[in-house]
């Protein structure tokens, strides 16, 4: 490939050396990270191209995972990344991020082990900086209903209240459900509020027909499955 100066524009470049055309002649998985980020970005700056100020951000973040969750002030401190620019970015990661959920959560999926849930969930819940609870309903043969949020926060300051959860279940005539939050520290050792709240909602969900079947604690790459060590009242 022939050496390229800094300051030359990607249509100076070799037709086959442009990241837009090498993907629409060879396919996307032919390209590298800078390249597919250099066509969400378009245009660079002067003395910059679009491939320049890709590999830039590359060479920072390092992984495009790595970018979910970067704070908006540390993408404005590159040249040429407007509010336009930086938009695009963040779309195109929360698509692939969806794109992954979808993949792994098809419709009524049956849940059988909290490695099921595990596999759908921590894809968008391993890099969050605050703590996020979720619940996945299940009916009556362990199927997915839906898979929602109930509570933002550190779980001193907004555990989800029991009764609120035991109530959306009642709506949605879930036979079951499955509790999942995330410890941002990535110490998935539960708290002794994690304990307290699975025993109460456990409790709550029995006196109303409601199975309360795990409650999951996601770390970064792994986690801590209060069924699977036996910690489920019963």
């Amino acid at each position: 490939m022939p050496e390229k100066s800094k300051s030359a524009g990607i249509k100076s470049w070799p037709q086959d050396d442009r990241p837009r055309e090498k993907l629409l002649q060879k396919g996307a998985g032919a390209l590298s990270s800078s390249e597919l980020l250099a066509i969400l970005l378009r245009t660079g700056v002067e003395g910059n191209s679009a491939i320049d100020l890709a590999r830039q951000i590359m060479e920072k973040f390092g992984t495009f995972r790595n970018m979910s969750h970067i704070d908006m002030r540390e993408w404005k401190k590159f040249k040429g990344l407007g509010p336009a620019k930086i938009a695009q970015i963040q779309a195109a990661l929360e698509i692939g991020k969806r794109f992954r959920e979808d993949e792994l959560r098809p419709t009524q999926q049956k849940i059988t082990s909290a490695q099921d849930v595990v596999n759908m969930i921590m894809p968008q819940m391993r890099d969050l900086k605050t703590e996020v609870f979720k619940v996945v309903y299940l009916n009556s043969n362990n199927r997915i209903i839906e898979i929602s949020d109930a509570a933002a926060g550190t779980v001193n300051q907004a555990m989800p209240i029991v009764r609120e959860i035991i109530h959306a279940a009642l709506q949605k005539f879930a036979a079951a459900i499955i509790c999942v939050h995330n410890h941002p520290s990535a110490n998935i050792v539960p708290s002794p509020e994690d304990k307290k709240f699975t025993g109460e909602l456990s409790a709550a969900g029995k006196l109303l027909g409601v199975n309360v079947l795990d409650h999951i604690i996601i770390g970064d790459g792994n986690f801590f499955s209060f069924a699977d060590e036996g910690l489920m009242a019963r």
